[in-house]
């Protein structure tokens, strides 16, 4: 009995993983899998959303930092007492002690004024695996912590996805607010932000009409933070992001959803992520892109 039940299950999974196939033509179905190695591999970059191991908030003062547990701001490794971070005035001010080895761009620091990253060129302090910059956000200024020996780097195996389906390569409108649109975005704080928006983009699915809110991405592109009917069931509760490139000049844009991926939020509990405006919650599911990811927080 139990081989017939066992059986049954391993033929269940062998017609679901047949049928869940790509559908499209093969240089689409290989773009898209590169997009994809793509984008595991900006995630394990230096850079990436898989090494964070802190986020501190500044107050007011005088913030110490280190291992140690006397410390305002604890570390999970690295020196005991590493040195002072001072705001003051939306300045940060980093010293360290006497005999700890801090390094930004290379180079030996002993006192530095920490340009967050909201400016030309961000600050980053360098500590055997650490490494860590000002942030700038609605709620203040805050450390964020990277640890190039994080454990969660070595231990990923990828994101799950819909199967890949040329048919979510879809061809919108673009809609243009003028004067911009103002949309409240909320972030995982509970806080919100006021931010323009340049336009919608219409579209269709099973010929009943959609929109979304676009932002202003920079350069040549725009990006929308949408939810929709998989969104805290195949896919992220809170949403996923989007981004593609301006409308052409016949004001058409290509929403591409199999290159929809899940925000930070998912990997981290450090990350700081916007999520969708109300006016981005689909009443559709969109099974295309990223799903939630097994090892979310």
């Amino acid at each position: 009995m139990k081989l017939l039940v066992n059986l049954f299950i391993s033929s269940i999974f062998f017609f679901i993983s047949c049928s869940e196939k790509p559908q499209g033509n093969p240089e689409y179905i290989k773009e898209i899998q590169q997009w994809d190695q793509k984008r595991e591999s900006r995630l394990k970059e230096e850079t990436g959303w898989l090494n964070l191991a802190g986020l501190f908030w500044l107050k007011e003062k005088d913030n110490s930092f280190g291992l140690a547990k006397d410390n305002d701001i604890i570390f999970p490794s690295g020196p005991e007492h590493t040195g002072i971070l001072t705001l003051k005035d939306s300045v940060v001010t980093a010293k360290i002690n006497p005999g700890i080895e801090v390094n930004a761009n290379g180079n030996p620091v002993t006192e530095i004024i920490l340009k967050d990253d909201y400016s030309d060129s961000t600050t980053v302090l360098e500590c055997g695996s650490l490494r860590w910059n000002v942030i700038k956000r609605t709620e203040g200024y805050a450390i964020r912590l990277r640890d190039l020996n994080a454990p969660l780097l070595k231990n990923f195996n990828g994101i799950e996805r819909f199967p890949i389906d040329e048919a979510w390569k879809i061809t919108a409108k673009f809609e243009k607010y003028n004067p911009p649109k103002k949309l409240i975005i909320p972030d995982i704080f509970g806080s919100t932000e006021e931010e323009n928006s340049p336009g919608a983009v219409v579209f269709q699915v099973n010929g009943k009409t959609y929109r979304l809110d676009a932002l202003d991405a920079g350069e040549n592109m725009i990006w929308f933070i949408f939810a929709d009917e998989t969104s805290g069931e195949e896919t992220y509760g809170a949403g996923r992001y989007l981004y593609t490139n301006k409308p052409d000049t016949n004001g058409n844009v290509i929403l591409d959803f199999n290159k929809a991926y899940n925000p930070p939020c998912v990997f981290t509990k450090f990350a700081t992520c916007p999520f969708p405006p109300k006016e981005n919650f689909l009443k559709l599911k969109i099974t295309a892109g990223e799903k939630m990811w097994d090892g979310h927080h």
